[in-house]
């Protein structure tokens, strides 16, 4: 297990939503701007992504407490 100390669960606190957002917009609004047809797999992949990141920053604010 990785132990981190109050600083860097502090920094990861503050970039997991950013990089979740990004994978996210990625898998969703990248698809967009493809030439292929939508795929609701990529889009729940970018949903699963996005819930897992969020989920662990959540994880990281209770270890804070």
């Amino acid at each position: 297990m990785l132990r981190l100390n109050r600083g860097q669960r502090a920094v990861l606190v503050e970039r997991v939503p950013e990089l979740a957002n990004i994978g996210i917009g990625a898998l969703w609004f990248g698809q967009l701007l493809n030439e292929r047809k939508f795929s609701w797999a990529w889009a729940l992949v970018g949903l699963a992504f996005w819930v897992a990141l969020i989920a662990g920053t959540f994880r990281l604010l209770a270890e804070d407490q």
